[in-house]
């Protein structure tokens, strides 16, 4: 086991309590539902589609006033946005230079992935892959201090 952020370990322990597939799949639903930052149809571009995932996914990342992670996103799938909202949910607040050096394993113990199609799965871990990407852009400005 690794040290996740402590909201993350949260979802992660919901997850593991649950029985089987359909068990998780509503509480995908119901995280769907907690998306903190939820990024509007009009702002959908081609730059912060997810690439690579089934549904119509998009990504923004941003900071906020204290310089905390944030997630804007939002998909046309319950599915999709409840895997977004997972994200935004685990790491909201925390620094980018920690979102940039999360690893994907925590999905493993939540035993998610068993429940997603393979192109769900692959479309969360590019949806993972793109936060941590942003997560890298946002540390650049700091590093010219």
């Amino acid at each position: 086991m690794t040290d996740w952020p402590a909201p993350l370990t949260i979802i992660i322990n919901e997850f593991k309590e649950c029985f089987d597939r359909m068990e998780r799949y509503e509480l995908l639903f119901e995280y769907a539902d907690k998306l903190p930052h939820e990024l509007q149809t009009e702002n959908w571009t081609e730059e912060n589609r997810v690439k690579g995932c089934q549904s119509e996914a998009h990504v923004e990342c941003k900071l906020d006033g204290e310089g905390g992670f944030q997630i804007h996103g939002a998909a046309d799938a319950n599915l999709v946005q409840g895997l977004i909202a997972i994200l935004a949910i685990g790491v909201d607040g925390l620094p980018p230079s920690q979102v940039a050096s999360l690893s994907p394993n925590f999905v493993d113990e939540m035993d998610v992935k068993a429940s997603l199609t393979p192109s769900r799965a692959n479309g969360f871990l590019n949806i993972f892959l793109k936060m941590k990407a942003q997560a890298k852009k946002l540390l650049l400005p700091s590093s010219d201090n």
